[in-house]
């Protein structure tokens, strides 16, 4: 399992874009990749426009599941990690301040003011908190390749993020 964690925690660091299914007020889903960035708790932040699909859904529903994998690998190679969770809208300038904080500290350039994540602006700052974990694995059942998912433990992988 400690090789596992230590995959997903390499994968997390180094793929800049999750992906965000969630639902959209009637029922269908959507699914949105978000630049991100994420903090020692494994609290992952991005800025969006309020009026995209994905921010209206965190709005109306806060579940939501993440992805985060290399698109490019070749088929049958890449390892991915997937979240169960929350999603939201950040509203108290602390926490925008964190978020871009983390945010522009990631895309090595100086952060904007929290104001222009509030009130008329059109952006706004949102948090994902993660509550399980799993990676993906494979196996085979009568020589069909097949893809299965390990549940990780999410404190362990939590501690491992912190301390590197």
């Amino acid at each position: 399992m400690e090789g596992f964690i230590k995959k997903a925690a390499q994968v997390i660091k180094d793929i800049l874009y999750i992906n965000i299914a969630s639902i959209t007020p009637d029922g269908k889903p959507w699914n949105t990749p978000v630049y991100c960035a994420f903090d020692e708790n494994l609290n992952f932040y991005w800025l969006s426009w309020k009026l995209n699909q994905h921010s209206e859904n965190v709005r109306n529903n806060p579940h939501v599941f993440v992805t985060i994998y290399d698109s490019i690998v070749p088929a049958s190679t890449g390892f991915g990690v997937y979240f169960e969770g929350k999603a939201y809208e950040l509203h108290n300038p602390k926490d925008i301040l964190i978020a871009i904080k983390h945010i522009y500290k990631r895309e090595k350039r100086k952060p904007r003011d929290v104001i222009n994540f509030l009130k008329k602006y059109p952006r706004r700052a949102y948090t994902f908190v993660p509550e399980r974990v799993w990676v993906n694995g494979e196996g085979e059942i009568e020589g069909n390749y097949i893809d299965n998912r390990t549940e990780l433990d999410l404190s362990k992988l939590k501690t491992y993020i912190s301390a590197k």
